[in-house]
């Protein structure tokens, strides 16, 4: 049987605990099949994944989000062929790796005229996007929102789609360049949080108003100023911990602030059955194949350097996608 690398993670902590090791490729069971990669995803979540933030069994793969061919068939799978074109970005964690044995329901075909790189940068932040912009909050045309880290993977995914949607879209960002590149890619404005009061630009831009709803990816850091960017009866959307945690609150807080909605939602529910991840699937694939998402790859590392990735991504060097290379 021919042998694989593939990276382990056997206790939680920095990018030192990414073993990349060799092993015996796995062989596909009941409605499985094996997909060998031409490129692999870099997320935050596979962060909280190997910190131990989103605790798993251990030893644990590392990484959601792949695409590549078909290579081998498990008995009772229907509907896929060797040599297929596929992409998948759900569990269970292994990605980084030549080959991963993954469930038959989960793998979505690569439109044709995508590539392997694309769809494999964009899989789990496109439809994260299509979840936050047409099921979390439908955005609507006229309205506006505020989403932090534009810049970010996520970030420059949906302010192109929520610009694309009609609405109007301030983002925030942590340097010129930054702020430069969300620009080009949907945002009205940008507002450098290391040099502006976010809060007081905000109001500034909205006549006092604040707006109905905030997009928040970076966790501790923001929380706070993203409740006082709310407008009365606004939602509050905390999609993820890039700065660490937000702290534990009152509920007695969303009250204070403006009768305010607070929602922590997650891809893993928004796409469950196979009918919903199709459907999320379909309004990405649409997004990107007509030109209205344009997705930006500009980092790819090897699979030796996925350490380093790690730290890239952990420390804000990178914008736009990543991918890994196998």
């Amino acid at each position: 049987m021919s042998e694989q690398r593939v990276y382990r993670v056997y206790e939680p902590g920095d990018e030192s605990s990414l073993k990349l090791e060799r092993e015996p490729r796995a062989e596909p069971g009941f409605g499985q099949v094996r997909v060998r990669h031409r490129a692999i995803g870099l997320n935050y979540i596979d962060i909280y994944h190997r910190s131990g933030l989103y605790p798993l069994e251990l030893p644990t793969g590392i990484g959601l989000e792949a695409a590549g061919v078909v290579e081998a068939i498990g008995p009772d799978v229907k509907g896929v062929c060797e040599g297929d074109r596929v992409v998948y970005c759900s569990g269970p964690p292994g990605a980084y790796a030549d080959t991963h044995v993954v469930s038959a329901e989960r793998l979505l075909p690569i439109p044709e005229t995508l590539s392997d790189e694309v769809a494999a940068a964009s899989l789990l932040k496109g439809l994260t996007a299509a979840y936050l912009l047409h099921k979390t909050h439908p955005v609507k045309a006229g309205e506006t929102l505020l989403w932090h880290a534009a810049a970010g993977g996520v970030g420059l995914l949906a302010c192109q789609w929520a610009k694309h949607l009609g609405a109007r879209v301030i983002g925030t960002a942590g340097s010129e360049a930054k702020a430069n590149l969300a620009r080009e890619r949907g945002c009205d404005e940008v507002i450098l949080y290391r040099e502006e009061n976010v809060v007081e630009r905000l109001k500034a831009l909205t006549e006092g108003k604040g707006v109905p709803v905030v997009y928040d990816s970076v966790g501790k850091d923001t929380f706070e100023t993203s409740l006082d960017c709310l407008a009365p009866l606004g939602l509050m959307v905390s999609f993820g911990n890039a700065s660490g945690a937000v702290p534990d609150f009152s509920p007695l807080l969303l009250a204070q602030k403006g009768s305010l909605f607070f929602t922590r939602p997650t891809l893993g529910h928004y796409s469950a059955s196979r009918e919903s991840l199709e459907a999320l699937a379909g309004l990405w694939f649409d997004a990107v194949t007509s030109g209205a998402v344009k997705v930006d790859i500009h980092q790819r590392y090897s699979l030796e350097e996925v350490p380093q990735a790690h730290r890239d991504l952990a420390t804000r060097q990178t914008t736009g996608a990543s991918v890994i290379i196998p």
